[in-house]
């Protein structure tokens, strides 16, 4: 059966590249122009100035998030029922997906941004993050054992993410929604402490 809800969410999938590609130049351009030496002049607090960029960046991801996913769920509730699938916009797991989604959105900005902060380069920190949310899934659907494959799904940040969009079987999943949402969180705390450290550290 087809969930719904999902497949009108499927747009997240190319989204999500946009918001990394967008969070990674955030930080990547000003050490590409050399304006992170003003930055840093100007508010010599290193964790504020990512705490800032942090905040800068996600309130418009949040703010663009929340009107495309609005949109998808829309279209999808217009569409759907006409080729036999039916979508509540009321249904307390079409809302969970819909408003996990703009948080995974908001989430994988903040993933990107610390990854930038820690290598200083647009292209090198854009295909770690792309390769991060795009590997792992294929990785899941090449391992043969069925162990291994759950074990990815539950870690990895994009498999682990996207399970707050499933509606439907939701406890076959090899993580919980809110669960595999959290562990995307660690990821991008992780990445976030990562850069704070380098950004403490090293020299700009």
């Amino acid at each position: 059966m087809i969930d719904a809800a999902k497949t009108s969410l499927t747009g997240v999938l190319l989204g999500q590249a946009v918001v990394a590609v967008l969070a990674v130049v955030v930080v990547a351009g000003e050490y590409g122009d050399g304006t992170i030496r003003a930055t840093l002049t100007a508010v010599p607090r290193r964790g504020a100035v990512l705490a800032a960029k942090a905040v800068t960046l996600t309130g418009p991801v949040l703010l663009a998030g929340l009107v495309a996913v609005a949109g998808s769920l829309a279209v999808g509730r217009a569409v759907l029922p006409g080729r036999g699938f039916a979508l509540d916009l009321t249904d307390a797991a079409t809302l969970r997906a819909g408003a996990g989604s703009v948080l995974y959105l908001a989430l994988v900005a903040l993933l990107a941004l610390g990854v930038a902060t820690v290598v200083r380069n647009a292209a090198g920190g854009i295909g770690i993050v792309l390769g991060m949310l795009y590997l792992f899934p294929v990785l899941t659907e090449v391992v043969t054992d069925p162990r291994w494959e759950r074990r990815l799904r539950q870690i990895a940040p994009s498999t682990a993410g996207q399970a707050v969009q499933t509606t439907l079987g939701v406890d076959t999943l090899p993580i919980g929604p809110w669960q595999g949402l959290g562990v995307l969180a660690l990821w991008a705390a992780g990445a976030l402490l990562a850069g704070w450290l380098v950004l403490r550290l090293r020299d700009a």
